[in-house]
């Protein structure tokens, strides 16, 4: 276990947000991002690379700390790129090392994209790229179906959906634990946006392999160890085929830097130390 480190939290303004962050630590600058996790998510795992890392958390565009002036709007990959451009910018401690993991790997794999100058490393954990899949019509009618479930007001209903298209088995008790009853209004607002202005737009985004494999950032596909057979392990696999590099398994599953954020995070350092 590692010390409690002192947490520096900010708010950047931005045209059409306010964006809130966290910064631990000392050394170069390692990005922890999701979408939707917010910067509570990696919390556990930010306090233990603060030892080595300046760490940088954030609550992505319209979640918790971060509300959008138009509540309405969706939250595309390129916004939510052009986001991590400012936060790291601001900062003025780039360029950084981007880890992203589900939304936030998509997210990360678009800032190295439009912004490689800000980006020496980006390690994308299980990103849900739709599109890529043999399967994508299919995929994409299931989604659909997913939000439409949700905009009826079955909330344990499009979240049973979800889940069986991840391929992540999910007990019928656990689902009312989780999303059921009384819940912080602020995680049910997070929840709203993310199925009707979120999800779609980060599944159907689509990478650039050619350019990822040009430009001097350096792009690494991880996949947890227990998730063989789910929706971003395919997703990963297929990525890797197009990029042509191998992929590097991390522990645990989709959601390892929750479950296990010390062995996550030594492992996430290990990958990071290596030439």
């Amino acid at each position: 276990m590692t010390a409690s480190s002192a947490v520096t939290t900010g708010t950047l303004v931005v045209p059409d947000a306010r964006l809130y962050y966290e910064v631990r630590g000392a050394g170069p600058l390692l990005v922890l991002v999701g979408a939707p996790m917010n910067a509570a998510s990696f919390a556990a795992a930010a306090e233990q690379l603060a030892t080595t890392n300046t760490v940088l958390t954030t609550d992505p565009r319209g979640h918790f700390g971060s509300p959008l002036d138009d509540p309405d709007q969706d939250s595309t990959v390129l916004a939510r790129a052009g986001d991590l451009a400012q936060l790291i910018t601001h900062l003025g401690a780039g360029p950084a090392v981007v880890f992203g993991s589900s939304g936030g790997a998509v997210t990360a794999l678009a800032l190295a994209q439009t912004n490689p100058d800000l980006v020496t490393t980006v390690v994308a954990h299980e990103p849900p790229l739709r599109e890529l899949l043999p399967d994508a019509d299919a995929q994409r009618a299931l989604t659909d179906d997913i939000v439409a479930t949700y905009a009826t007001g079955d909330v344990i209903g499009a979240w049973r959906k979800f889940f069986a298209q991840a391929a992540i088995p999910l007990p019928e008790p656990m689902l009312e634990q989780l999303f059921g009853g009384d819940r912080d209004p602020r995680q049910v607002a997070g929840e709203r946006f993310w199925f009707a202005h979120e999800l779609r737009q980060t599944t159907s985004w689509v990478p650039d392999p050619p350019l990822l494999r040009s430009i001097p950032t350096r792009v690494i596909i991880a996949i947890g160890a227990e998730s063989a057979g789910q929706f971003c392990d395919r997703t990963s696999r297929e990525l890797v085929a197009a990029l042509g590099v191998d992929p590097v398994l991390f522990p645990g599953d989709h959601t390892g830097f929750v479950d296990d954020a010390v062995t996550f995070a030594a492992r996430l350092q290990e990958v990071l130390d290596q030439p």
